[in-house]
């Protein structure tokens, strides 16, 4: 019998990180090219299928095995990649174990399609897997035979609801194997993370990790290197040892690794402090929105909602600094004036109550514009916030100071081995390439779909729209088909909400304000006949499951109200039907009244092309729908290539910061 080797101690300090160091302009130039040929021509792909015969037939004899067996081949790889590491050779042994034992241990056995996208992520590329292929399941592969070869694992994914859900669906298979297992989500205590983050296997959200990072690095200040740690601890410093969380930045696997990576990666993480309150603070808020209100559009400021920016125009200028003659000396610098001018009105103007953030319990909240969901205890700089919280007649909460800060690209760079896995990256490749070196891998699925995709309708107003979706609702809920109602806004959400009041159809709402029903809402709209109206909370693992009744009906009816900033979240939301050979269906209906379009006018010519007679006779409809719907994909694109635009300064801006904050022996 091979014994287990030693438990590595919970206060053990391991903090490794990579560091990135600057490439020459021929060294760029190499890695683009490198990163075409993977992508074209699919040889990593190609690669990976040799491992299948390899694990198949070390399958079919661990199936003979008992159990008692099985453990004590555990205890052997384990202490045989210990010794000697993940080679290529003990791979297919490891991945065999992996699979035979999460199918003793929760009756799934991985296909081939999720081996392939095992192995994908094992040798550090991005798999993409259709919605519905098992993710969850095809994770625990790498994450399994890395942690069993002594390296901690982080499996980062976007929401503390699929972190708890998919560590304590796989807890069993991780127990098998002898590893141990925790999860990080909001509320949890120092000693709690702490714990968890000892574990072999971490299941986390990406704003959680990030946020304990900067948080162990204010503790550890300069001495960044483990050396230093260790000579803090010699010298008896134990305030170091036991005041870190992580141990460095080892493996992680990330799901849906498009909105992780990108999506959310246009803004810095901050951490804050409060500052003391001020009362002259709070005065000099409210006086910016008693400015803002007597400020007029287009005279004394532009607004660009394209891009979200607030212009003061000259004449404006000349207004505040007459208006604002008698407020006190902190209105006296033109910049700072300027700059609390564009704060209020921004406050006012370009950010809306349950679309932006909610009120709930007299306190303003944040949205997150992607996930949908509320994110707790976080705030707006630059006193942004508390000038939201004075529209909307709430208590002032104290301005922050910023402590540290990091941006998403940076971080996941600083891993020594990175991987990630999601249903849409085709259309983020490059950049996935340019700015981590992830190359995509497309992963074949298992099943063919079942899924049927209708014709997309447009409509000229948003009430027309809206009208056709309660109609569709009612068609397909006499049929007894599940509808899912995907939405922008948790605004859109209730209002289409009420309206089916009015037609006393009972439904269900998973928003920001329901967030903590979620799994109720989730289990249940896969239920013959039910509806649910859900915002992009419902677009990205969320796993809905068909009762035969559903199934024999037709399946789950998935409808589209409004296209977002990126298409990619639109096909996620397309993704929660018809998954794994399910029956089921989609559909888009939009308006030219949808904010894509409002934040982008329409030309005067297109906008009188559409409008024409000739264009509303019901034989034109489809020549209409069809240059509608691509007016609003070429808005989507163009957002897509500014949001791009913005990470890439937002990296180059976060490397600036480093390197003078590294000459300044303050390094973050």
């Amino acid at each position: 019998m091979y014994s287990l080797p030693e438990q590595r101690p919970a206060n053990c300090i391991q903090r490794p990180e990579r560091k990135i160091q600057k490439r020459s302009i021929l060294e760029r130039l190499w890695h683009s090219c490198s990163g075409l040929f993977w992508q074209f021509t699919g040889t990593r792909f190609i690669a990976y299928r040799r491992y299948l015969p390899l694990i198949r037939q070390r399958s079919t004899e661990l199936a003979k095995w008992s159990d008692a067996e099985i453990a004590n081949e555990t205890a052997k790889l384990r202490h045989e990649l210990i010794r000697h590491g993940l080679t290529t050779e003990i791979l297919p042994k490891v991945f065999a174990l992996v699979r035979e034992v999460t199918g003793r241990n929760l009756g799934m056995y991985h296909f081939d399609s999720q081996l392939l996208g095992g192995l994908a992520l094992f040798f550090g590329n991005i798999a993409e897997m259709q919605t519905g292929e098992g993710k969850t399941l095809t994770a625990i592969l790498p994450a399994a035979a890395v942690g069993l070869a002594g390296i901690p694992v982080h499996v980062v994914t976007v929401n503390d609801y699929l972190a708890k859900r998919d560590m304590e669906l796989m807890r069993p298979v991780y127990q098998a194997l002898k590893l141990s297992v925790g999860h990080i989500i909001h509320g949890m205590s120092f000693d709690e993370r702490r714990h968890a983050y000892a574990c072999d296997v971490v299941y986390c959200t990406n704003k959680e990790l990030v946020f304990d990072y900067l948080k162990d690095q204010l503790v550890l200040k300069q001495r960044q290197s483990s050396m230093h740690v260790y000579g803090e601890i010699l010298k008896g410093n134990t305030f170091i040892s036991s005041g870190l969380m992580q141990r460095g930045l080892h493996y992680a696997i990330v799901d849906e690794a498009d909105s992780v990576l990108l999506d959310e990666a246009r803004t810095p993480l901050i951490i804050s402090g409060e500052t003391m309150a001020n009362d002259d603070q709070d005065k000099v808020y409210r006086q910016a929105m008693k400015l803002a209100e007597t400020l007029q559009l287009d005279k004394h400021y532009n607004i660009n909602k394209e891009h979200r920016l607030i212009k003061i125009t000259s004449t404006g200028d000349e207004f505040i600094k007459k208006y604002c003659s008698g407020f006190g000396p902190f209105w006296a610098g033109r910049a700072r004036r300027l700059e609390l001018a564009q704060q209020a009105l921004s406050a006012k103007y370009l950010f809306e109550r349950d679309k932006h953030y909610l009120v709930r319990d007299g306190k303003v909240q944040i949205i997150d514009e992607h996930t949908g969901r509320v994110m707790e205890d976080r705030s707006w700089e630059r006193g942004l916030h508390q000038l939201i919280e004075i529209k909307e007649d709430c208590d002032l909460t104290h301005p922050r100071e910023t402590l540290a800060s990091i941006s998403y690209q940076r971080f996941f760079r600083m891993y020594h081995r990175l991987c990630g896995m999601t249903g849409t990256a085709s259309e983020v490749a490059g950049e996935l390439w340019s700015i981590y070196g992830l190359s995509v891998v497309r992963i074949p699925t298992h099943c063919l779909s079942r899924r049927i995709n209708f014709t997309n309708r447009l409509f000229k107003t948003k009430s027309e729209k809206w009208q056709a979706v309660i109609d569709r609702i009612l068609e397909l809920h006499e049929k007894g088909r599940p509808v899912l109602i995907g939405t922008c806004s948790v605004a859109a959400s209730e209002a289409l909400s009420e309206s089916l009041d009015q037609y006393k159809l009972n439904h269900n709402v998973l928003n920001a304000k329901q967030d903590q029903h979620e799994a109720e809402i989730v289990a249940t709209a896969g239920i013959a006949g039910q509806i649910t109206i859900a915002t992009s909370m419902a677009g990205r693992g969320t796993d809905i499951k068909l009762t035969k009744e559903a199934e024999a009906s037709g399946g789950l009816h998935v409808v589209l109200t409004e296209l977002h900033d990126a298409s990619r979240i639109d096909r996620q939301l397309q993704g929660r039907c018809a998954r794994m050979g399910d029956p089921g269906s989609f559909e888009a209906m939009m308006s030219l009244e949808d904010s894509l379009l409002v934040n982008k006018p329409i030309s005067p010519l297109l906008q009188f092309f559409l409008n024409h007679r000739l264009m509303q006779a019901n034989k034109m409809k489809n020549i209409r729908c069809l240059i509608g719907v691509w007016l609003l994909k070429a808005t989507q694109r163009k957002l897509q290539k500014n949001y791009a635009r913005s990470r890439r300064e937002l990296l180059k801006q976060d490397y600036k910061k480093s390197e003078l904050l590294s000459f300044t022996a303050l390094r973050v």
